[in-house]
């Protein structure tokens, strides 16, 4: 019984592996761009030390320098992230 149980679970694992395919992950990229595009620089950013001011000083080959560069590129970005936000919707909404 206990054999069969995990058998089962196991299958049912691999066809959710199966399941997750390039369009999902393209998925998950878009909810990080939204989650970067949204963060405001004076309520969030700003206090914990990361506003432009301190990526512009030169500290831009440091990880964290990278991670500002980021986040203010997906800011730049928001227009295309709305637009493929609206694809990927109407997508989800033919598709079913």
């Amino acid at each position: 019984m206990l054999k069969s149980a995990l058998a089962r679970s196991a299958l049912t694992n691999n066809c959710f592996l199966l399941k997750m395919g390039l369009w999902t992950i393209l998925e998950g990229f878009l909810l990080l761009a939204n989650a970067m595009a949204i963060l405001n620089e004076d309520r969030f950013l700003a206090p914990r030390g990361w506003s432009f001011s301190e990526f512009s000083t030169g500290q831009t080959k440091s990880f964290k320098g990278q991670l500002i560069g980021l986040i203010y590129a997906t800011q730049y970005m928001r227009l295309p992230i709305i637009l493929l936000n609206a694809i990927c919707i109407v997508v989800m909404l033919i598709s079913g």
